[in-house]
């Protein structure tokens, strides 16, 4: 498999890009976005954990009652 690395001229040209396609007044309001989703994502995965743990719990609990 290939490993893909960037470095500091692959991210200029990609920042490039991402001007000329979306323009310089949209950049921030796309990074805002992608912010807003990355840290609803790990909300998402946080709540995920603890529903497990308090799973865990619960059935360890059960167990000793038994």
């Amino acid at each position: 498999m290939l490993a893909v690395s960037l470095g500091a001229p692959e991210l200029i040209i990609v920042l490039l890009v991402a001007i000329l396609i979306f323009g310089g007044t949209q950049i921030p309001k796309l990074a805002r976005s992608v912010g807003r989703a990355q840290k609803e994502f790990q909300k998402g995965l946080d709540e995920g954990i603890a529903d497990d743990e308090d799973e865990d719990d619960a059935g360890s609990k059960k167990r000793r009652k038994a």
